[in-house]
């Protein structure tokens, strides 16, 4: 089920980016609405959709902005500090947003530390936990339940959202489960280590030039196996992403023999331009299952 334009829109609305307004957001909420500041993309996307018109959702991370760079204002504090509801990844995806959040004394959720995910898979941990519709419903589930704890007079409206929005994540994995299946080539190459998740889910392969953060340097060695794994396996296609340099892709593909290169979203923030286009979590997606169908071979 895609999720509508003016959906997206009306959450757009809902969702107050610190890109261009951190002082609105930092302002305590008014009494009938729930304050929620989210760190990033995702997190801020689920709160607006479970939440509703009864919730006043700010992201702290501004539109088109790599949220692993995201520093620690005297706003974006003051805003932890004020707000009914903090919601984070943890395990260090933004450190200091983290540590700011940390130090409340309740009403904040780290989003890592809550998942039904058993401790080895939690070691180095790979965060990108949302592009798994499947984690992406218990995300869900966890920020509902936060919802009901602080505001437990709208809990039934909270769980029907929740339930609805769970449903769409539901259909969003079955329709990858089919556009995945009996694929010419399981590889994923990309060019940092984002997709790992969904790359388990759907019975994939990834291997990144860098590591989780898009920030790391590839290591020479390791970028040469990776190039010649990609002669190999017949990888038709290095995957870059919208809000890091293409280079290093760009370079890996023209060394592995001419590929091509695509971009994969890992779906940490809306660009301005996807924003106005009425992209969301939903669509972007179901753009990124078109994508790895035509790299992967997939019937």
């Amino acid at each position: 089920m895609r999720t509508s334009g003016l959906a997206a829109a009306l959450i757009a609305v809902v969702i107050a980016s610190f890109g261009t307004s951190e002082a609105h957001a930092a302002t305590p909420a008014r009494s009938t609405r729930v304050s929620v500041v989210a760190a990033f993309y995702p997190l801020a996307y689920v709160a607006a959709r479970v939440g509703g018109s009864r919730v006043e959702v700010s992201d702290l991370t501004p539109g088109g902005s790599e949220p692993h760079d995201l520093e620690l204002t005297t706003t974006r504090r003051d805003a932890i500090e004020t707000a009914d509801l903090v919601i984070v990844m943890g395990h260090g995806f933004q450190p200091a947003i983290e540590d700011a959040a940390g130090a409340r004394s309740h009403g904040t959720v780290k989003v890592l530390d809550a998942l039904p995910i058993d401790a080895g898979r939690k070691r180095a941990v790979d965060p990108h936990v949302w592009l798994d519709p499947v984690l992406m419903q218990d995300i869900v589930a966890l920020e509902a339940r936060a919802l009901s704890k602080v505001d437990a007079q709208r809990r039934a409206a909270y769980t029907s959202r929740a339930d609805r929005l769970r449903r769409e994540l539901a259909s969003l994995d079955a329709d990858y489960r089919a556009g995945l299946a009996n694929c010419d080539r399981t590889l994923l190459v990309t060019s940092h280590e984002a997709f790992g998740w969904l790359a388990a889910r759907y019975g994939l392969q990834q291997r990144g030039i860098a590591g989780f953060s898009p920030e790391n340097e590839p290591d020479p060695r390791q970028f040469a196996e990776l190039s010649d794994l990609a002669r190999r396996k017949h990888v038709t296609t290095i995957f870059t992403e919208s809000l890091v340099s293409p280079k290093i892709a760009e370079t890996l593909a023209r060394e592995a023999g001419g590929l091509r290169t695509d971009v994969l979203n890992p779906i940490e923030g809306l660009t301005d331009r996807q924003r106005r286009a009425g992209d969301d979590y939903f669509t972007l997606m179901r753009a990124n299952l078109r994508k790895l169908r035509r790299a992967l071979g997939c019937p």
